[in-house]
């Protein structure tokens, strides 16, 4: 039962040892013949999925146009130079309806039920993983700066995250201690022990009932996907990782306090963008603060932490720090697009073949609320991606205007405008070859170039 004696493993190994350093690099110009179709493999597509706990001040954040004439509310004034390559979205809405927790985040790209957790299933970031994974050395790269994960394993899993910037560029860009022969002795090891657990399992799978076997399926999905990473991993063990200049080492090798967010943010932002860049992975999660908590901002004189913030009462100073937290950290985000624009990848840029997710799992924090999420979706445009307007799926037929409590919605207004409907797209804009993706309906169509 062992998955990973297949020709085309061995072949892929090949390859990649006969790429030599080149594979960890970006694609350069001096890398592909002058009549030269494509480079090898295909183009690379790239998926960050970016969460702002506690949801927003919506009297602030909602924009109230739809389509193309939309204007940027004033927390999302610092994505104005963005707009040909961002799509905000209003109206999107999880499935597990209202509910007084904190976990969205655990559940955001997964789509699981409030309280569920345990029933989780693969998150959209990790089936894209594996379609990608092949092509890289890391599968996905986890970040979180408080705890708790987003990605989801195919068992429903959730997957270890690093807090700080140095725990995951000392994962990325530094050779482990002991060398490549500890750690080809550990691998070895550790296939050891799972070739034993496969044949243990096939003697006792003839023994058991039909609902014993499928836990049985279950648990050898998680042991084949550990199988396949420790395979994989061996074979990049002789393929040095990437050189990087002094100055850049000394940038992201640090441990950053998040007195100072906005450095700590930008600092992942770059380490994100260096991660596409040399093509050491596609496909990153990004939790910006616990929801809990959720990191206070200092330095521009917003004290308490997001939690706090999102619960205000109708304190009017909370509110209004709560819309300057969500500004700040938005113009955090635009940074990233920034840093992705400027950063060339074959004949464009890394935000042409980047899908980028922007968002919460909660749309009001005061009351948990999950209905209107605020949805950010950027770049990909030679993806197939359309951008430059405003998308509202909360524009039904009975739409009166957002006046009042318009903004806030206890309920969704439209039931089939799902979240895993933009999970969906985003799988299939990334390689994900499925129709479907939890309680999907549909693809979204309006993103579609």
């Amino acid at each position: 039962m062992n998955i990973q004696r297949q020709n085309w493993l061995i072949s892929r190994r090949h390859f990649l040892r006969g790429a030599g350093a080149c594979i960890a690099l970006p694609l350069l110009q001096c890398m592909v013949p002058a009549r030269a179709a494509t480079p090898p493999g295909p183009q690379p597509r790239r998926g960050v999925f970016i969460y702002l706990p506690n949801g927003v001040n919506t009297y602030e954040y909602q924009i109230l146009e739809a389509g193309v004439e939309y204007k940027l509310s004033k927390p999302m004034a610092s994505l104005e130079k963005h707009r040909s390559v961002i799509t905000p979205i209003s109206g999107l809405h999880h499935p597990s309806g209202l509910g007084h927790h904190h976990n969205c985040q655990r559940i955001w790209l997964n789509a699981a039920k409030v309280g569920q957790t345990h029933r989780a299933t693969i998150s959209v970031d990790q089936l894209i993983a594996q379609q990608t994974a092949p092509y890289t050395r890391f599968p996905s790269l986890e970040i979180s700066n408080q705890g708790g994960s987003m990605a989801c394993s195919a068992d429903g899993v959730m997957l270890p995250s690093h807090a700080s910037p140095e725990a995951a560029f000392k994962e990325l860009f530094e050779e482990p201690k002991g060398g490549t022969t500890a750690q080809r002795r550990d691998f070895n090891r550790r296939a050891s022990v799972l070739d034993a657990v496969m044949d243990e399992a096939k003697k006792l799978e003839s023994e058991l009932g039909k609902e014993d076997k499928g836990r049985l399926d279950q648990y050898l999905t998680s042991v084949r996907e550990v199988e396949i990473r420790t395979q994989r991993s061996d074979e990049w063990l002789d393929i040095p990782r990437p050189k990087l200049e002094p100055a850049m080492q000394s940038h992201l090798n640090r441990d950053i306090s998040l007195q100072m967010l906005g450095d700590y943010l930008r600092t992942m932002y770059d380490l994100i963008a260096l991660s596409f860049q040399t093509d050491i992975t596609r496909v990153v999660t990004f939790v910006t603060g616990d929801e809990g908590k959720g990191p206070a901002i200092p330095e521009i004189g917003v004290r308490q932490d997001r939690h706090s913030l999102s619960h205000h009462s109708g304190n009017a100073d909370r509110k209004r720090e709560l819309a300057e937290s969500d500004a700040f950290n938005i113009s955090q985000f635009s940074y990233f697009l920034d840093k992705l624009k400027a950063t060339p990848d074959g004949e464009g840029n890394l935000l042409d073949t980047t899908m980028a997710l922007y968002g919460s799992g909660m749309s009001y924090g005061h009351s948990h609320g999950n209905a209107n999420l605020p949805i950010i979706v950027a770049g990909g445009t030679k993806l197939g991606v359309r951008h430059g307007q405003h998308l509202d799926f909360n524009r039904t037929k009975d739409f009166k205007g957002y006046d009042g409590h318009g903004p806030v919605y206890f309920k969704p207004v439209n039931e089939e405008a799902r979240l895993s409907n933009l999970l969906l797209t985003m799988a299939q804009k990334l390689g994900v070859g499925t129709d479907s993706f939890a309680d999907s309906l549909k693809p979204i169509s309006e993103l579609n170039a």
